[in-house]
């Protein structure tokens, strides 16, 4: 287990700094400079020569790149010159906030997905299962925006009974007691999860309920609750275990489009704003901060897997 891990971290490393090179290029060859940012659209030529040379943009882009990382190792993401702060401080106000937001969906999700994709396995070809198979395939075929949309317009335009706004609070406590302002945000994000949580769901338990311990548990008469609960459940389940890990930096990209249209301050309207600014340090480290959730979601999947079954032996 431990050699296996550290393979991976060794992996994902190698990983991340791919990412970032690649990354860090394109962005370079689009913006190669913040001077005009700084000194104004009106600055010369020799005083946009003079401040590249001190702040070392007039360097190679490979030698650029190499002065991010080793700033990087020490914690420093850069400086946002369109927003006048530190990339590592605008992170450390909108994280956490962002962090609710997708950890909150997706447990709600998780704990909606798996009772109704068993549900929809046991009652399979019924009206049912009919209907929620219909409604997943409308969420899970609907973009996030449009899915947003339509809750502001019924639960907040039409009913108000909810905000259409998330909360402005700069306190991640303050934002997890406003539910008036957060529900239509959460619910946005979880729904789209849901919808493709309980298909997995659904067909996993499909094929283990063909399987003959399930057959066995019946034909001693076990109550099916317990049949359920104990055998079906946990076996279906560890497919899940997988789809949770890999969705994990699919969340960030939920956050950018959710937080946008909620106006929600976060990571990913920060993300959107700095896109439209062309804020390429910001672009930079939210792309980094991408790639490394999807090399330890991964990660977490492959070591909780293990975890959960016995049966499964990492080499």
């Amino acid at each position: 287990m431990i050699g296996y891990i550290a393979r991976r971290i060794g992996t994902a490393v190698i990983v991340v700094i791919g990412i970032s090179i690649l990354m860090f290029g394109l962005l370079h060859s689009i913006y190669p400079s913040p001077a005009i940012d700084v000194l104004g659209a009106k600055a010369t030529t020799a005083a946009v020569a003079a401040w590249n040379k001190a702040n070392g943009f007039d360097d190679p882009w490979i030698v650029q790149y190499l002065h991010y990382m080793g700033n990087l190792l020490h914690g420093n993401f850069g400086y946002s010159y369109k927003l006048n702060q530190s990339v590592t401080a605008l992170f450390q106000e909108r994280w956490a906030r962002s962090a609710y937001l997708s950890g909150i969906s997706l447990v709600f999700a998780i704990i909606i997905a798996l009772p109704l994709g068993v549900y929809q396995a046991v009652r399979r070809n019924t009206i049912g299962d009919y209907a929620a198979t219909s409604a997943a395939f409308v969420l899970y075929a609907m973009p996030v925006f449009l899915l947003g949309l339509i809750l502001i317009q019924i639960f907040s335009l039409n009913l108000h009974w909810f905000n259409y706004e998330a909360s402005q609070s700069n306190s991640v406590f303050a934002v997890m007691g406003d539910w008036y302002s957060m529900t239509l945000p959460i619910a946005t994000l979880t729904l789209i999860s849901v919808a493709a949580f309980s298909r997995y769901m659904r067909s996993q338990s499909m094929d283990v309920l063909a399987q003959d311990y399930i057959k066995v548990a019946r034909a001693k008469g076990l109550p099916e609750r317990l049949v359920l609960a104990r055998h079906l459940l946990r076996n279906a389940s560890l497919p899940m275990v997988t789809l949770v890990g890999l969705s994990i930096p699919g969340l960030l990209a939920g956050n950018l489009i959710t937080e946008t249209l909620f106006n929600f301050q976060g990571l990913g309207l920060l993300f959107y704003t700095s896109l439209g600014n062309v804020d390429y340090n910001v672009l930079l480290a939210y792309t980094l901060l991408g790639a490394l959730l999807t090399v330890i979601g991964n990660l977490i999947a492959d070591v909780a897997l293990t975890v959960a079954d016995p049966r499964i032996r990492l080499a």
